[in-house]
Formats: structure tokens, C-alpha cells, sequence
């Protein structure tokens, strides 16, 4: 039998539901087509890897961390770069921290991921946003107890000095926090796949950045065929739609092949 696993992407109310903080347009429908998926396709997959965002209200991308001359925080959304910082228009809220955060700008800029921007307070661990949705979460489950086996929920970006759009690792790894360092065995797992099935949220941003992590660590350049996009069970912050139209060229052009929910034949 084929070994085909599932990676999910942060499937989290916050992001799935219309009534959550940071809600993703249409990530409701591609929940409830994958919900379907699993358990249409139950017998077929032989893993399943569930990705969870988990926060801290003090995070480095949330408003509270920062304020302004006024004692005002930043609006969400609003992009905070090193200029800002050395200007004095935005300070972390604890003033030890200054010379962290300007160092971790820095990085952010050297590394070529995303600039600093500030998202409504999310995924905050233990509330209500953080789960996931229900019907996923109960299709899951169903797959669970039907093939005997355990889901490998991964948890990221609970360290609050680093954002952790990446499931692997986070965009400044902290060297004391073995969390933020690249997820190995997951990559080992992932290796051993005869097709990586892809979905999950935001495919603008933590979906995009899992996968080119992913690609570029495996161990052989080749694995990267074993990926398949699900393409109706992933959806872009509005406003990013062409990171993740820039995404999936680049990784179809790697090797990465699309499906549909309703289309995908192993």
C-alpha cells in the first residue's frame, strides 16, 4: 500500500471560522471540503500531520508588544521595520527588549522573509480560536479510530520573539528554543511518503512557507514530486493573493503537482 500523508496547515478556528480574529475569506468552504476529503479517502491515508499557530497574547506580531510615544499600540497590519524602531516610532512595550528586537529586524531583512507585520491577536493558546474547526476535527478523529493510529499535531510560534509562519522553523530561530529550530522529525516522516497531500491556511502565507521549507530541506531535491496541492482546500489572506499565486508557480515549477479534493487519485 501507498504511504500518502496529510499535512494540514493550521485548519484553527481563528483562521476557518467568520466569526474568528483573523479570518481567512473562504477558508470555511475549503475546511469543510477537506473534512469531506478525510473521510472519503480515510482507508487511503497513512498519516496525518495537523499544524497548530499557538500564541501568546506578548507576542512579537501583536499589538500589545508595542507602543508609540503616545502609549499607543499599532493597528493590525501595520509593517514595523528597524527605521522604526531606531526613530523611536514604535518600541517594545519592555525596554530590555530593545536590542532584541532590533537585532531581530535585522534578521528578518537578511533572510528575505516577510517584514515585521502586526496581525490581530490570534491562535491564542487555550481560547476558543485555537482549536480546530469541528467539522475537520471530527473527520479527523473518525480517521483516527478507524486506522488505530495517532495524528502528529505540530505546535508553532509560541515563542514570542520570533514569528513562526513556518511549520518547520521559525523566521529568526531562537538558538535557546529547540521549538523554533527545524523540525526534523517531520521531515524524516515526510521523506518516507510515497504523496504529500497539501493543505490548510493561510496558502499566502504559513501553507507557502511550510512548503518551500520543507522542499529545501529534504534530503533529495526529487521528494519535492511527491507533493500535491489540494488547490480547493486553501485560500490566501485577502489582500496577499499573489504570494500564493507566486507560491504555487515556483513550487509547480519544482516539481509540486495540483488537485482537487474531488479530483486526487492515488
Amino acid at each position: 500500500m501507498q504511504n500518502v500523508q496529510l499535512l494540514i496547515i493550521d485548519p484553527q478556528k481563528d483562521f476557518c471560522d467568520p466569526r474568528g480574529s483573523l479570518f481567512v475569506q473562504g477558508a470555511d468552504a475549503d475546511m469543510d471540503r477537506l473534512a469531506l476529503f478525510v473521510n472519503k479517502q480515510q482507508a487511503k491515508l497513512t498519516k496525518v500531520h495537523v499544524t497548530l499557530d499557538s500564541h501568546h497574547m506578548i507576542d512579537i506580531a501583536h499589538p500589545p508588544f508595542w507602543v508609540n510615544t503616545k502609549g499607543e499600540h499599532p493597528t493590525p497590519f501595520t509593517i514595523i521595520t528597524e527605521a522604526d524602531v531606531k526613530n523611536g516610532t514604535w518600541l517594545p512595550k519592555i525596554p530590555s527588549l530593545l536590542k532584541r528586537v532590533t537585532e531581530y529586524l535585522q534578521k528578518l531583512t537578511a533572510n528575505k522573509r516577510y517584514p515585521l507585520c502586526i496581525w490581530p491577536p490570534h491562535c491564542l493558546i487555550g481560547s476558543d480560536g485555537h482549536q480546530v474547526v469541528p467539522e475537520l476535527h471530527k473527520a479527523l478523529q473518525s480517521w483516527a479510530s478507524a486506522r488505530t493510529r495517532t495524528i502528529n499535531y505540530v505546535s508553532k510560534g509560541s515563542n514570542p520573539l520570533t514569528e513562526h509562519y513556518s511549520a518547520v522553523v521559525a523566521d529568526v530561530p531562537d538558538p535557546t528554543d529547540p521549538g523554533t529550530q527545524i523540525n526534523i522529525p517531520l521531515i524524516n516522516s515526510l521523506e518516507e511518503a510515497d504523496t504529500i497531500l497539501l493543505s490548510g491556511e493561510a496558502g499566502s502565507h504559513c501553507l507557502a512557507n511550510t512548503v518551500r521549507d520543507i522542499a529545501d530541506k529534504f534530503s533529495n531535491s526529487a521528494y519535492v514530486r511527491k507533493f500535491v496541492l489540494l488547490t480547493d482546500t486553501t485560500s490566501p489572506v485577502t489582500s496577499f493573493e499573489k504570494l500564493q499565486e507566486d507560491f504555487i508557480k515556483d513550487m509547480t515549477a519544482r516539481g509540486m503537482r495540483l488537485a482537487t479534493s474531488t479530483t486526487w487519485m492515488d
